[in-house]
Order: C-alpha cells, then structure tokens, then sequence
C-alpha cells in the first residue's frame, strides 16, 4: 500500500473551504435566476489582446477566458448567466498566478460596471456570511471591512496619490504594470476591498469608453487583502470599434514578436445584437486564497503542474 501523499494531505482543510466556497457561489447565481452554461475550453482563437498569451491546441487554442462565447449567448438573448470555467494562459506562473486556473465570469444584460460593482459586493459577502465570516475579515495581516459600500477610488486619482508619473505618462512610457505593482497595489485597499476604475482605453480592450470621458474605459479591477481579484467593464457592442481595438492589439503582437491570432469573426457577427450589459472575470483561486488565510495560489489547489 503506498503511502498517503502529505502534499496532497495537508490542503484538506483549503480544499474543503474551496469546495464550500463554489457551492455558496452557485446558490447565489441560482437565488439571482441566472443560467449556468458551459462554453468550450478549446476554441479556435481568443480575444486578441497584445499581453495575454494563450496555448496553442492541435492548431486552435486553449481560451484564456470563456467570455467570447459568453457574450454570444448574451447577443442570443441570454440575459443573466454565469460560468465557473478552466482557463489557461501560457508564461504565467508564480505564488498567485498558474497557466491553468480557475476563473469565475458572470453577465448581465440592461446593467453598466456601477451596478455590476453592487453585485460583486452582494456576492462576496453572501459566500463570507456563508463559510461563517459575519464580521470583518483578515487576510495576510490586512484587515477586510466588509461592510458595504467598498470604496471605489478612480485608476487617475490613485496614480496622483501613490505613483512617481501621471497615469498618462506611465502608459505611454510602457511602466503602467511596473507602476501598479511597485506603487499603486501595496497602498490602495489597506482598510478593505477597493474598486479601481476607469482605466486607460488603450487599457480595457473590450469595454465601452466612457461618454462624459472619452479617453477612459468603463472598466474596474477588484483588490481585496492586496489580491488583485476581479477585472469587469461595460461592454462594448459597437462591431466596428471593437475590430479596430482587435487590430491594434494584434500589432502590438506583432511588433512585440508574439503569435498573431485569428480575427474572431462569428463574435464580431453577434455584436451587433448583444444588448447594453457588463460582465467580469473573477479569480476562483484567489478568492479562495483570502477565504484559507493561504499566501500562495499552491495552496488551494489540489494539483500544481509541478506535481503531476
């Protein structure tokens, strides 16, 4: 008889936090009336985004995210549904990042990223008060108020209160991501989760820019215990655009000696019928991260790829 692997013995408690932590996110979005669906994981290329770089499959790709088709379905006239999928990302490992993870992505027709930040606070706590936390919560020696509402601190203004250049000038000298990370992350949401919005349109490749701000996309990352934990926007429905945005980004691709991807055409098709609406992509393993008091995304999850 082979010995008991201590490995995977000792995540029995993350795992079992985990598992409770899907199911209460479940019974949220089945108590909402959304529809849960299930898209393909091979597809025959991703949204072309110029620094997301997803796995080549047998001449198609492993999606980096379900939201191509997901947002088909909302042009199908699908108004709520939601999806705990698989993804994968090539080049992206590290104590919070895998190349396979888990991703939780939910839609909703008739509502922008205002509403959408209302419901992603409605959610987080529901899944809290279920695995116990009634109160405020630690994570990492940060204290998380989870009384509503979470602040929400605009990208531009956090760049004016913590970064050594403007927001512009970070994005044009190409140190936005150095930037966040060194200045921006270790200073915003000490007291408790915070939404940062309005990013850079060059930034938000498939969210509407804002009509009383052109030069800024209605989009918002979640932070919670200094996790970077949700990446949402209102979406963008103007097929003509969003083609112009893909394009650029597949020169930047291009330019920066990366695979081009295919156009994806039959999601362009359906643009045009897609109704005012937002979605967000939530981070499974780091939510159960802050949920296990666990620092790294190893922790949480039965298999890393070194272990197979």
């Amino acid at each position: 008889m082979m010995e008991a692997d201590w490995r995977l013995a000792k995540k029995t408690e993350a795992l079992h936090i985990r598992a409770a932590m899907i199911q209460a996110i479940r019974g949220f979005f089945m108590r909402k009336n959304f529809l849960e669906v299930e898209t393909p994981i091979r597809i025959p290329g991703p949204a072309p985004e110029a620094h997301i770089d997803a796995i080549p499959s047998d001449g198609w790709y492993l999606h980096t995210s379900p939201e191509l088709c997901m947002k088909r379905l909302l042009a199908a006239g699908y108004p709520r549904i939601f999806q705990i999928s698989r993804c994968f990302r090539g080049a992206e490992r590290g104590f919070r990042h895998m190349t396979e993870f888990t991703l939780l992505e939910w839609y909703e027709s008739g509502i922008d990223y205002w509403r959408m930040m209302e419901v992603c606070e409605e959610l987080l706590i529901a899944v809290a008060h279920s695995l116990g936390h009634k109160g405020d919560m630690t994570y990492c020696g940060r204290k998380i108020i989870m009384r509503r509402p979470w602040e929400r601190l605009s990208l531009r203004e956090a760049f004016r209160r913590h970064a050594p250049l403007s927001l512009e000038d970070a994005v044009e000298r190409d140190r936005f991501d150095e930037i966040m990370v060194d200045a921006i992350e270790p200073n915003i949401g000490t007291e408790g989760p915070v939404f940062l919005y309005d990013y850079p349109v060059a930034l938000g490749a498939l969210a509407r820019a804002k009509q009383t701000d052109p030069t800024v996309a209605e989009r918002f990352e979640l932070y919670m215990g200094g996790l970077e934990l949700a990446n949402a926007f209102s979406e963008l429905t103007d097929a003509t655009e969003q083609r112009e945005r893909f394009e650029r980004e597949l020169t930047l691709r291009q330019t920066s000696g990366k695979a081009p991807y295919p156009m994806p055409e039959p999601f362009l098709a359906a643009l045009s019928a897609m109704p005012e609406s937002s979605g967000i992509a939530l981070g499974v393993d780091r939510l159960a991260m802050i949920f296990a008091g666990s620092e790294s995304i190893d922790d949480v999850v039965a298999f890393t790829t070194e272990d197979l």
